[in-house]
């Protein structure tokens, strides 16, 4: 069994360095994209999409494990080559429909790259998880020149996210085990969720219809 500290000791502690810090400046550089989108909607059309935002910068032990779980040798190197999920924003809206806005604006930014696309909103994972991801690229300028850094964007709406991180927790402790009957009642309860997201979206147009009227 491979040691994580024996693989780190091995390599310069220098090159990890150097190779998260282009992550750390990425998730910077979309956060503060999401930020004046977000500010925008608030001042001129009295509304935000956006509930609230996490990153994360992956952990070298995560990304190592990462790297030997797919039979890759366990450096900094190779963990910029093979992996594109280092770097990640989790972004919360309120509604289904703000996702696909939010998502398409932040797309729609000349320097941004949209390298993948998973909608498991309009098809959900088997356990009934449901989120927009994507794989984005942006351009970072260091001294030794321009970088172009992969940064994981996942988009949900404040139900979605309330399902997954319980899902998360539950299965956390339990993941080498299985339950069929928990997994029948969690996806249960993401069709519920699903229900309850159309529904509140119903009564909010409902309350601008009459307002508008």
């Amino acid at each position: 069994m491979v040691m994580f500290e024996e693989i780190l000791k091995s390599e310069d502690v220098k090159d990890w360095q150097k190779e998260l810090m282009k992550y750390e400046f990425a998730v910077q550089e979309v956060s503060t994209k999401i930020n004046i989108l977000n500010t925008e909607f608030k001042n001129l059309h009295d509304y935000n999409p956006i509930e609230h935002v996490k990153t994360r910068i992956k952990k070298p032990k995560s990304i190592i494990q990462k790297l030997i779980n797919k039979d890759i040798e366990p450096n900094a190197k190779n963990a910029s080559i093979y992996l594109k999920d280092i770097a990640g924003i989790r972004i919360i809206c309120s509604f289904d429909k703000d996702i696909y806005r939010v998502f398409e604006l932040l797309t729609g930014q000349s320097d941004i790259k949209v390298l993948e696309v998973k909608d498991y909103i309009k098809a959900p994972k088997e356990n009934g998880y449901r989120s927009l991801h994507a794989i984005i690229s942006i351009p970072i300028f260091l001294s030794t020149g321009v970088v172009e850094v992969p940064v994981e964007i996942q988009i949900r709406t404040i139900a979605m996210d309330f399902w997954a991180s319980l899902e998360h927790k539950i299965y956390y402790k339990y993941r080498n085990k299985t339950f069929l009957n928990i997994s029948d009642e969690l996806k249960e309860c993401a069709e519920m969720i699903a229900l309850l997201d159309k529904k509140m979206f119903d009564i909010k147009e409902e309350i601008e219809k009459i307002e508008k009227s």
